[in-house]
């Protein structure tokens, strides 16, 4: 399966948004869960 290529702008969306999951007291699992990021990413 070929993977994926995230623009610059998509990653750091996607790791503010896990930031402000986690400040609101998510366990990390589910903050990446929620945006439909594997663990192992």
């Amino acid at each position: 399966m070929p993977q994926k290529k995230h623009r610059l702008e998509e990653t750091v969306a996607k790791l503010r948004q896990v930031d402000v999951l986690l400040s609101q007291g998510r366990p990390m699992a589910g903050a990446i869960r929620t945006i439909g990021v594997t663990p192992f990413t």
